[in-house]
């Protein structure tokens, strides 16, 4: 039968556990990335739009230079007013075209077309008619007192072009850095050996455990401590391994009970084997002359002895069929009171002969018994022939019927000297003596009492005894149907 597991809680997870080390992982990288990106010297934002800004103070720097009567110096002043920074980045280019037709740049080098074209066209000197791309470009006049004396023009300049592939190489050459690389490995280690040696470990000694299981040791145990996948595998396979012990020993006890089991019935068969063996060739030796009472006795005797084993043998075949479950139960209502003179009337000369008294006492609520009558009263004839066995000379012996909650009792007392209290647990046991000499004078079978513990158990009941010196009670507890009759049950 399959035992479901209890759900295992996500937090226990061997593999949440993985997955969130992983992520916090590549967190930790990430935020160790950022920390040493922002300790790295950065570019300032280059913003576009301030263009327009800079043309009109380029454009009032302009007219306070002509309105000081400084022209001459304008392009060397554009040049160092507004040098054009590194060509590798973003720059602005400040242009200045004056009314006359002069032209100058801030890099010192030629004027574009689309810049003169454009300053002719504020001059009002031609239209504006070309395809070359200069832009954004942002216009400023210069004005000296009332008179337009020029117009600034500033340019964006874009970064000079670097060769083809190397720009991204050198910003991941950047990121992976000589120590940003060592630090990746150094904390890919200590992941790995966080995560998976525990785990290792612990499947490690697991594999172990079901080694030294396979080779015998059934008392291997794997660890389990934890919550996770791995202890779950490990309580399984420790709870298997128990299972396994558990079978094994109950194996060897039922090996050593079926060689107890051959062993008492090869004796209690040889006891009358040998004394009919005895008698036989005492009656066949011609030398040994018998009168007719001896003769008649040992003829007696291999009878008893004959009937002795024929009732073993029987007994026998009766206990192995009610425990291999070869015996059909006919389940019906009976009286039970009627059950008991039965048996009493069997046993009556007997009880007579010894001065035993057996009385009978049948509660009103448990006349009638749900139960396979025969099979009931094989057993309680098994106990009442035991309570004769054992019970002295002018003792009692009491047959007892009740019923209570859904349970019928019935008891068997004698006055007899009692079981001893470490014999009490072996009493249903095949062949075992409570007295080893005063069993071997007992005409019994030694099976009487399996036989019966076999017959109430195929009923679904209970059979106990209770012992003292002078009162021993053997008690049956057979469960009852609610309704009147019971269905006749096969048991096979």
């Amino acid at each position: 039968m399959a035992v479901s597991s209890p759900r295992l809680s996500w937090y226990r997870s061997f593999y949440w556990r993985i997955g969130i080390t992983f992520v916090a992982f590549v967190v930790v990288v990430l935020i160790t990335q950022g920390v040493i990106l922002r300790r790295t010297p950065r570019v300032p934002a280059f913003d576009v739009f301030r263009s327009p800004v800079l043309a009109a103070e380029a454009a009032a720097d302009v007219a306070d230079v002509l309105r000081r009567g400084q022209d001459a110096d304008l392009r060397a002043h554009l040049e160092s007013r507004y040098p054009s920074g590194d060509p590798g980045q973003f720059g602005w280019i400040v242009f200045l075209a004056l009314r006359d037709g002069s032209m100058f740049s801030s890099t010192g080098g030629p004027v574009p077309t689309a810049i003169r074209l454009t300053a002719l066209a504020a001059f009002g000197r031609r239209r504006l008619v070309t395809t070359d791309a200069v832009s954004p470009i942002a216009t400023a006049p210069v004005v000296v007192g009332d008179r337009f004396m020029g117009l600034v023009l500033v340019v964006v300049r874009p970064p000079a072009p670097q060769p083809s592939g190397l720009g991204v190489p050198r910003e991941v050459g950047q990121l992976l850095s000589l120590p940003s690389t060592l630090l990746l490995i150094g904390a890919a280690v200590v992941v790995a050996m966080v995560i998976f040696y525990p785990a290792r470990r612990r499947l490690r000694a697991l594999e172990q455990a079901a080694q030294r299981v396979g080779e015998g040791d059934l008392g291997a145990r794997a660890p389990q401590a934890g919550g996770d996948e791995i202890a779950r595998v490990a309580a399984a396979f420790n709870r298997m391994a128990r299972e396994l012990e558990a079978r094994d020993a109950a194996l060897r006890t039922s090996d050593a009970l079926r060689r107890q089991m051959m062993a008492d019935v090869s004796h209690e068969l040889k006891t009358p084997l040998t004394a009919m063996r005895g008698y036989i060739e005492t009656l066949r030796m011609p030398e040994v002359a018998l009168d007719a009472d001896r003769r008649d006795r040992y003829f007696e005797t291999i009878d008893r002895e004959t009937r002795r084993l024929e009732r073993i043998v029987r007994d026998l075949l009766d206990l192995a069929r009610y425990e291999h479950g070869g015996v059909v139960l006919q389940r019906r209502v009976f009286d039970i009171e009627r059950l008991f003179d039965n048996v009493v009337g069997r046993h009556e000369r007997e009880a007579q002969t010894k001065a035993v008294a057996i009385h009978i006492d049948v509660d009103p609520r448990a006349d009638q018994v749900v139960a396979d009558p025969d099979r009931i009263e094989q057993a309680v004839e098994n106990l009442v022939s035991n309570a004769l066995r054992h019970t002295p000379s002018g003792g009692t012996i009491a047959l007892n019927a009740s019923r209570a909650d859904g349970v019928a009792a019935v008891s068997v007392s004698d006055s007899g000297g009692g079981i001893a209290p470490e014999h009490l647990p072996h009493v249903f046991e095949r062949f075992y003596k409570v007295d080893a000499a005063r069993a071997a004078e007992s005409t019994g079978s030694g099976l009487g009492l399996s036989i019966t513990k076999a017959i109430v158990e195929r009923h679904g009941g209970t059979i106990g005894v209770t012992s003292e010196p002078g009162r021993t009670t053997f008690t049956i507890l057979l469960p009852q149907h609610q309704e009147g009759r019971a269905p006749v049950e096969s048991i096979s």
